[in-house]
């Protein structure tokens, strides 16, 4: 389960965990069942293609048709398609009022269309009826995406003492102290994100800017490295890299800055939202 810390919000919302599964109905044969509900390797395609059959068949009912809605809104969701997504999660929540998986699932599809107020409401919602570690940590996300850093550590902080080994978790919770500066205790949340999930680039990356913030400029070097070796068109470390440089007296930190600007126009504006401006 990974959300891509703020910074990274523009080329995607990695929120694949968060949708919850629930067993749906009895199909019209095994093989749509076992398809509609995802097994057996099913493509999304299949799925929705599976998942109409049940519906179209009308064996199905309240709950239960609940439920296969509910799939096929999955399938429609792993195809990018939030908006039959968003639909099918709607129709299986007015089956089913009390459908938390449901809610939770059209709250990550609102999430993937930056509709972020809408899929809070939907989150608070869902942990009305099924508080889990997995839905506080969506709402997280939402609230991260929008800024409100305070919120989203107190989600984090609700994730983690449901589910004390989520990684995720520790490295979202991370990077939002690193925002607000709260340094210490955001290095701590990396490291511990890095012992359960060795070499995470993401979370590198966010130790890296921790490390800067800290003016412990030979550590931010040696992360931002490392996550460019993963990735070395990664705009954001190599800005990061490249101030950290400079304020170690590295004439080569200027390349890195040059470089960064071109792979994102705005990675000095978006440096400095998060607390950190280049002075010559």
């Amino acid at each position: 389960m990974r959300f891509l810390p703020a910074k990274h919000l523009r080329s995607a919302i990695a929120l694949v965990a968060a949708s919850l599964v629930t067993a749906s109905a009895y199909a019209q044969t095994a093989q749509e069942r076992r398809w509609c509900e995802g097994q057996d390797a099913a493509t999304p395609n299949q799925r929705i293609d599976a998942c109409s059959a049940v519906i179209k068949a009308g064996r199905e009912k309240g709950d239960k048709l609940a439920d296969v809605f509910n799939d096929r809104g999955i399938g429609h969701r792993l195809n990018g398609d939030y908006d039959r997504a968003i639909a099918d999660y709607s129709q299986a929540i007015k089956l089913n009022g009390k459908f938390a998986a449901a809610l939770n699932n059209r709250g990550v599809s609102y999430d993937k269309k930056s509709e972020y107020d809408r899929a809070i409401q939907d989150y608070d919602q869902a942990l009305k009826l099924m508080p889990t570690s997995e839905i506080y940590f969506n709402r997280g996300n939402a609230h991260l995406a929008k800024g409100h850093y305070d919120h989203a550590i107190d989600d984090y902080n609700q994730a983690l003492s449901l589910k004390p080994d989520f990684a995720a978790a520790f490295d979202n919770r991370c990077w939002a102290r690193a925002v607000v500066g709260i340094l210490k205790q955001a290095l701590a949340d990396c490291n511990q994100a890095l012992r359960l999930m060795p070499n995470n680039a993401a979370t590198l990356d966010s130790r890296a800017f921790v490390f800067l913030k800290m003016t412990h400029f030979d550590a931010a070097v040696s992360d931002y490295d490392a996550v460019l070796q993963l990735d070395p068109k990664l705009a954001f470390a190599l800005y990061g890299r490249g101030l950290a440089r400079l304020r170690n007296e590295d004439a080569a930190g200027e390349s890195d800055i040059a470089a960064a600007k071109v792979l994102q126009a705005d990675i000095a504006e978006e440096y400095a939202r998060y607390g950190i401006s280049y002075a010559r």
